[in-house]
């Protein structure tokens, strides 16, 4: 297998707003597997163009076995108000805004890492495409480069049940923290839904808390029902068997129907 590495430079504030967080609309610190993922489709999709930008949506998150990314430099997390326009026309004296919460993060720097499923040629692809495109972090508000060009890792399945990482670990019964601080987010793994679902999944942060600044840190687990790859020298849990999108299936079973 193969894997790419790439370092993100944050260009402003970035608000990747965790679900189901609306009129306080909270965000991560990092990107979770599924932003990682829309990231690389879109930056697929300026590169190429050639078909609909949810068409490159299913061949990314087809070939991707993990997606992952953790702080590089400290990161601030504030919030603000904002005003949002509700209406265009009213009579005189009504109510055209709203007030709405929202966070903003900044640290000046995140490292992403994918894992592909066997030696994927879209690797190289992708990794030209992202500096090549015009990229967001979150939202199209929060505009980002990459800095230098990606790099293209071999990936090893390893053996050991305990390892050290400074990527989201999978939090369950299964992963047992030996040592080391984590923040707790619900993420998702995927874009697309999966059996008419759109399933969370609860993640652990490598990250510590000191005087309102988050610092990144790595953390030392013990996992069990869980594969382990090695991409350069960091060491990723992933879960055996990611579900495939819901389009995938019945793709599948209409091919078998014909």
């Amino acid at each position: 297998m193969r894997g790419i590495i790439f370092t993100l430079r944050l260009n402003s504030l970035y608000s990747i707003r965790i679900p189901f967080t609306w009129q306080s609309a909270l965000t991560y610190p990092v990107l979770p597997p599924s932003a990682v993922i829309g990231l690389v489709a879109n930056a697929l999709q300026r590169y190429k163009n050639d078909k609909h930008p949810r068409g490159y949506l299913e061949e990314v998150e087809e070939k991707i076995l993990w997606a992952g990314s953790r702080l590089l430099t400290p990161c601030v997390v504030k919030s603000y108000t904002t005003s949002a326009i509700t209406k265009w026309e009213d009579i005189i004296g009504g109510k055209f805004t709203n007030a709405l919460g929202r966070q903003f993060a900044y640290s000046q720097n995140l490292q992403v890492a994918i894992i592909f499923k066997n030696n994927n040629s879209i690797i190289d692809e992708i990794a030209y495409a992202l500096i090549t495109s015009p990229l967001t972090c979150g939202d199209s508000e929060s505009p980002l480069t990459v800095e230098a060009t990606p790099e293209i890792k071999e990936v090893e399945e390893v053996s050991s049940n305990i390892i050290e990482t400074p990527f989201p670990v999978p939090f369950g019964k299964k992963i047992e923290i030996i040592e080391g601080n984590g923040q707790i987010y619900l993420m998702h793994e995927r874009c697309l839904k999966r059996e008419n679902k759109y399933p969370l999944g609860s993640y652990v942060v490598p990250i510590k808390e000191d005087k309102g600044i988050l610092k990144p840190t790595i953390l030392k687990v013990k996992v069990e029902g869980f594969k382990v790859y090695r991409i350069e020298h960091f060491s990723i849990c992933a879960p055996l068997e990611l579900p495939e999108s819901s389009i995938q299936k019945s793709k599948k079973r209409g091919k078998k129907k014909g």
